[in-house]
């Protein structure tokens, strides 16, 4: 079940790996189970929620305001927006620094979703066989996959924190006479690090996928690994809009790091044969 075999010193086969990227692109686009979820609970997280939370900070009276900047859970966060006026600082603190976080967690749903149907997919779907046997290294067939779950996490990512932008600007607006999102941290953020985390799960759920008999299966598994991931994110990314941009960049760099770390790893352990009798 070797197939194309292994390739050791070899370059990449970038136009094999381009097949297998556009083939799985296609299979996800005809998939509703995988598509829905990629769309809708994004829309929730990035549209709904900053609307409806930016309209309740907008209309909070001044006591409310004050109620808020002075409790515990903001009281790292009113640094940035101490200078701006009193009208401003809720909806400002709510949408630009509070909400953000879950731009990080959808490239980590969306990683979750993909990679759960990278190779557990082709099982369900009874392709794996001419997977196998296509004309592609075990290493080229790992990136393409890796890929194939990257590119349309990262793209989901970008145009939602674009979305965000412009509904948090929006809803802010009649208070802040201005635009007041993107700032320099936050779009490193999303520009950076948002990709680097999107790697990171992938490099950690790939492989579960190749192990797992089906989807469901796959998910289960990846839900174990992820979630503490999600909690992280959620948890620390108002902390990283705190930091200058070179911190922010700083931190997004050893993301990077430790990901395609993670991920060449894995690649050097994936093989057929342990796919083929995982099937």
């Amino acid at each position: 079940m070797s197939g194309a075999g292994h390739t050791s010193g070899q370059g990449m086969d970038r136009r094999a790996i381009r097949t297998v990227v556009r083939k799985d692109l296609t299979a996800v686009r005809r998939s509703k189970p995988i598509v829905l979820p990629m769309i809708f609970v994004p829309l929730i997280l990035i549209v709904v929620l900053p609307f409806v939370l930016g309209l309740i900070a907008r209309s909070s009276s001044s006591q409310q305001v004050q109620n808020a900047l002075s409790s515990s859970v903001v009281k790292d966060l009113t640094g940035p927006i101490s200078s701006l006026p009193e009208q401003e600082q809720m909806v400002v603190l709510t949408l630009g620094y509070l909400l953000p976080p879950l731009l990080l967690v959808i490239p980590l749903m969306v990683s979750a979703v993909l990679a759960a149907d990278a190779f557990a997919g082709e099982k369900e779907r009874r392709t794996l066989e001419g997977l196998l046997h296509l004309p592609i290294s075990d290493r080229d067939l790992f990136v393409a996959k890796v890929l194939g779950a990257f590119l349309p996490a990262v793209a989901i990512t970008w145009i939602g924190a674009v979305l965000y932008a412009l509904v948090s600007n929006l809803v802010a607006w009649p208070v802040t006479g201005r635009a007041f999102l993107p700032f320099t941290q936050w779009t490193v953020m999303i520009v950076w690090i948002a990709p680097a985390i999107a790697l990171l799960a992938l490099g950690l759920l790939v492989v579960v996928s190749s192990r797992a008999k089906t989807t469901q299966e796959a998910n289960q598994l990846g839900g174990a690994v992820i979630l503490p991931l999600i909690f992280l994110g959620a948890t620390q990314a108002s902390a990283l809009l705190l930091l200058p941009w070179w911190g922010v960049l700083a931190a997004g760099t050893l993301i990077w790091m430790f990901s395609l770390g993670l991920v060449a790893f894995n690649g050097t352990r994936f093989t057929r044969d342990r796919l083929a009798t995982s099937a």
